[in-house]
């Protein structure tokens, strides 16, 4: 957390652009172009679609060439570039195999270059000349000592046991038959039932072939195109060499390293009890914690202290679902380095009647706010249109 801490805003954008990648991308991040024309599978019921896709034999490996649209970050003055392949879209190439990954986003600007394995990732930004190397978390395995990559596919009673508890809280489409970049695929669309804050839905497409992830875009809410989208023109199935995907960035280039290691934030043994309770927050924390019974009509769920004891911070969630709001209190940073880091150079916005004045990066998906009160430096996160995200951090006094 340190270590994000004292990143530029350019830096900070840039690798929550990068998370979103894999994020967007799912385990494999394979992905594939919008429904067109070709051969389209036989229809089924979702669980069935499921089930076969996973049962299939996987491929050795794919190579694809790609697209990634990104409409989720400001760009331009905001950021200081405004040709960064990650903050503004880009197309590229992307080649998978058994033992990792890489991914090349070309711009004018630079390109982009991200190269995984099971435990680490390694972002390269030619814009910046700056790599970024962090953790990829590690698989558990299951009773028996078998992870998901040896398991047999759930049974379709399993699938439609998981889909039955899923659709509780999702909205959850058919597989609709389709063909995504000339493969016959099955497509699904995901929306929250409620709670869903800025969130439109997700829309996932997989190869009906062998369940490789074909297509993965998120909405947000009256949105009709993708606030981000990972998606291909071409893709095939075939041996991709590890030559393609071991590529180290180049000589000169800075390293910024944001693994557990080197942030410290990696267990270790005899780590103390979470201290979590509003009292025990305020007896603990060092500086006043405020956080009211509801905020903007959202009650209070939890409150625990977080981060390191040189830099402890009270951590508060409102709501529930994609639609709570997160609070993080800590005490200002006694050099007078600013409001929160990076978060100190976005765009400043009038908080409490003009009381006080915070910084703002507001997206399509959710609104992020930081602010100075009374020696506390206060970060408000959510998935609220910024007007709501405001008026919340108002009324947090």
């Amino acid at each position: 957390m340190k270590n994000l801490r004292t990143l530029s805003t350019t830096r900070l954008l840039t690798v929550l652009a990068a998370s979103c990648i894999l994020l967007v991308g799912g385990a494999v991040v394979a992905v594939a172009a919008r429904g067109g024309g070709g051969a389209t599978p036989a229809p089924k019921p979702l669980a069935q679609a499921i089930h076969d896709s996973l049962a299939a034999a996987k491929p050795s490996g794919l190579s694809a060439r790609i697209s990634f649209t990104n409409k989720l970050f400001p760009t331009g003055a905001l950021t200081g570039v405004t040709g960064s392949a990650l903050m503004s879209g880009a197309d590229g190439r992307l080649w998978v195999n058994g033992n990792g990954g890489r991914l090349e986003l070309q711009s004018t600007a630079g390109d982009v270059q991200l190269t995984w394995t099971d435990t680490k990732a390694t972002l390269f930004d030619a814009s910046s000349n700056t790599a970024y190397t962090f953790d990829i978390p590690k698989e558990k395995a299951a009773a028996g000592g078998t992870t998901a990559a040896t398991h047999a596919a759930p049974t379709i009673d399993q699938i439609t046991t998981f889909l039955t508890d899923f659709t509780k809280h999702w909205t959850v489409s058919d597989a609709q038959p389709s063909n995504v970049a000339g493969k016959e695929a099955y497509t699904v669309d995901v929306s929250p039932s409620h709670d869903g804050g800025l969130l439109g839905k997700a829309q996932l497409a997989w190869a009906a072939l062998n369940g490789t992830p074909l297509k993965v875009a998120i909405y947000a809410q009256g949105a009709s195109s993708p606030t981000l989208a990972l998606e291909a023109t071409d893709i095939s199935f075939a041996d991709v060499p590890d030559s393609d995907i071991n590529v180290a960035p180049p000589a000169g280039a800075k390293v910024v390293d944001l693994s557990s290691q080197a942030s410290g934030t990696g267990t270790k043994a005899g780590d103390s009890q979470p201290i979590t309770g509003l009292a025990a927050v305020q007896a603990a924390a060092g500086f006043a914690v405020t956080a009211p019974d509801t905020l903007v009509g959202l009650p209070r769920q939890d409150v625990r202290l977080v981060g390191p004891a040189d830099g402890r911070a009270a951590l508060v969630v409102y709501g529930q679902g994609l639609g709570a709001i997160v609070v993080v209190e800590r005490a200002k940073d006694a050099s007078g380095g600013g409001t929160a880091g990076a978060l100190g150079s976005l765009p400043t916005v009038s908080l409490d009647g003009g009381a006080i004045t915070g910084h703002e990066l507001a997206t399509q998906l959710g609104t992020v706010l930081t602010w100075n009160r009374s020696g506390v430096t206060n970060i408000l996160a959510g998935s609220v249109p910024s007007a709501a995200a405001e008026q919340a951090a108002s009324s947090l006094k």
